[in-house]
């Protein structure tokens, strides 16, 4: 009975299904090689079931068509298509648990357990395959040509891997977006119900094509990067998965960036001219390469250079086409060219380390990165790595944070009794950061107020410790930007530090720089009335290194000027400036403003600082800035 149900199976069979599984590989084969699917490992298992599912597919049309010669071929031209199509699809059903402990994240001791199972199940379910025909327990046909099922180890095996699949995905489904869980488990629940189906009718015909439902949910689920049909670009998740396939599989990519500011945030989008420049650029030139648009106005092109051998050759070619089209168009551009470099492939930034160049390059320029450039980078990240700790922390004790001092002469007394505090940031990889390079980013970042605040305070301790040791101190100057006097509690916050100190408010001065904007310079205004009475001291910083309004000097409550250094040196070789400076001094000097040269370097500096109505000197002919504990090298103390 059970024999003659096996012909009725064989009889029922049609090859139309896995003609078609057939097709549909290959149909994914061109898809995969036209468009753009990184080769990740997990994509590698994806491209395997797929080959597997074709040659399972050939195998069982060649077992079933060996079937109908049953007696007229040796046996054995029946069995090993059947094995090969059993094992195929076993290894099939193995790539798929192979492919779950990636997105599943599966830890250490769990993706050796599971790896063990599904594995030891493959081995055996292949042994019972083989030996099960030649020991007669399994498949076999007998020498009369009657065909004995035995006990089947393709159906067992088959439902064993969807009951071990099914275990695994439920039991780390929250490790994975629902929608992917779903999409995923609806497709082998669909799967697991035609095979059922086919089975109870007695069908063999569409035992591979249900094999293809998960593919065709894990390609659409998690591996689709469609093309933009106008301009050819992918986003930018693509692109940080070429960046980690890349770097996994050690290939070298030449990125080249296109950024249009007008176009960046803006809703702008690209005139239909500026598609065609860009598609011929993404397609003409390099061999294999693939656009991404990054942001609205940042578009990246990635070219592998193993296959571009001659990539600086092609990449002028780009720049000379793109040179013909920009007077067209004359928009704004930054460019940037780099290959990859591991450090920053290892963390995946190169989306951060363009943007990092494009501040520092001018419009319509281009900039070839090299391993400076890179260097410069990973310090920028690190610099602002340490000051998000230091803003996170709001500890006004950190260490990381150290006050300088220059010492400031004063001419009347002839004695060093003020002085300037000057930020400096010091950190465990890169040792002392100079100013130049760390307040910029803090500013940009708005960690600057917290920076601030704990010179401010270690500032406060350390007079009160001059003073405490008999020191004669009569204020020391801290740097205040308009990024903390923006702060809704600038006023405030300055008094609370300089009271808790226990050092009274005319011990310390506040150093501004003169604002352009009518707005800030309102507030600047505002907050200086507010500190004014409690007699904090205040310096205009920087004075003649930009556009000086005296009108808007005059309304602000400045007690000390502090001419720059550029008017020191300016001074030194024309006597008609020596004149002009020397008349702006005394007028400020007639109006009760102390006037401060700094910058002073030579006998010869001083000397003419003197003579242009200073009041006070400051600069390297004195000290180069130091540690404020320094200080008491300076400072005098007071006569017993």
């Amino acid at each position: 009975m059970a024999a003659q149900n096996l012909i009725l199976y064989y009889e029922n069979y049609t090859p139309v299904g896995d003609v078609l599984v057939m097709a549909t590989c290959m149909v994914f084969i061109i898809l995969i090689h036209t468009g753009f699917i990184n080769r990740t490992k997990n994509f590698l298992y994806l491209r395997d079931m797929i080959v597997l599912l074709f040659f399972a597919a050939m195998s069982d049309i060649l077992y079933h068509v060996a079937m109908n010669y049953i007696g007229q071929i040796p046996n054995l031209l029946i069995y090993l298509p059947r094995a090969c199509f059993h094992l195929l699809l076993f290894g099939n059903l193995w790539l798929y648990m192979l492919y779950a402990r990636k997105p599943l994240r599966l830890e250490r001791a769990a993706n050796r357990h599971y790896l063990a199972i599904s594995t030891t199940a493959f081995v055996l379910l292949g042994v019972w395959e083989m030996l099960g025909t030649f020991l007669r327990v399994g498949f076999y046909i007998d020498r009369s040509g009657e065909v004995h099922p035995g006990i089947p180890a393709f159906p067992i095996g088959y439902f064993f891997y969807v009951i071990l699949m099914s275990v695994v995905i439920i039991r780390f489904r929250d490790r994975v977006i629902k929608q992917v869980v779903f999409g995923i488990g609806a497709t082998i629940g669909i799967s697991v119900l035609v095979m059922t189906i086919q089975q109870i009718y007695g069908q063999s015909s569409y035992t591979v094509a249900t094999f293809l439902f998960p593919i065709y949910a894990l390609l659409y689920l998690v591996h689709s990067n469609p093309y933009d049909l106008e301009i050819g670009t992918i986003n930018e998740n693509a692109f940080d998965e070429l960046i980690i396939n890349s770097y996994e599989q050690k290939n070298e990519l030449l990125l080249m960036s296109l950024f249009m500011r007008d176009f960046d945030g803006s809703g702008r989008k690209y005139p239909r001219e500026i598609h065609g420049v860009v598609r011929t650029i993404s397609t003409q030139f390099f061999k294999g390469a693939t656009l991404f648009q990054i942001s609205s106005g940042h578009m990246i092109l990635a070219a592998d250079t193993a296959k571009n051998p001659d990539y600086n050759a092609r990449a002028q070619k780009l720049l000379d086409v793109f040179g013909e089209a920009y007077p067209k168009f004359r928009l704004d551009y930054k460019l940037v060219f780099t290959k990859t470099y591991n450090k920053i492939s290892a963390q995946n930034d190169y989306v951060g380390f363009i943007h990092y160049l494009h501040e520092k390059m001018p419009e319509n320029s281009l900039h070839r990165a090299d391993k400076n450039d890179v260097r410069l980078y990973l310090e920028h990240k690190y610099i602002v790595k340490e000051l998000a700790d230091i803003h996170a922390a709001q500890d006004m004790d950190d260490p990381r944070v150290e006050v300088y001092c220059q010492p400031v002469y004063n001419i009347r007394t002839k004695t060093y009794d003020t002085a300037e505090a000057l930020m400096r940031l010091r950190l465990p990889e890169t040792g002392l950061v100079s100013p130049d390079c760390f307040i910029p980013i803090a500013e940009n970042y708005k960690y600057i107020h917290t920076l601030t605040r704990i010179i401010l305070r270690k500032t406060c301790r350390q007079i009160r410790l001059l003073l405490e040791n008999g020191y004669n101190v009569r204020r020391i100057s801290v740097n205040f930007s308009t990024h903390d006097v923006r702060e809704e509690d600038f006023t405030a916050t300055v008094e609370r530090i300089i009271r808790e100190s226990g050092v009274t408010f005319d011990k310390i001065a506040i150093e501004i720089t003169e604002s352009q904007n009518e707005q800030d310079f309102e507030l600047v205004k505002e907050k200086m009335n507010e500190l004014k009475d409690s007699g904090i001291k205040f310096y205009l910083d920087d004075f003649g290194t930009g556009y000086s309004n005296f009108e808007r000097i005059m309304e602000l409550p400045f007690d000390i000027i502090k001419f720059d250094r550029s008017l020191v040196t300016a001074s030194s070789n024309d006597s008609r400036m020596q004149a002009m400076i020397t008349h702006m001094a005394r007028m400020f000097s007639d109006m009760d403003y102390a006037v401060l040269y700094e910058g002073v370097e030579s006998e010869e500096d001083e000397a003419r600082c003197v003579g242009m109505c200073a009041k006070y000197l400051q600069g390297f002919k004195y000290s180069r800035p130091i540690p404020i504990e320094r200080l008491t090298d300076f400072f005098e103390k007071k006569a017993v």
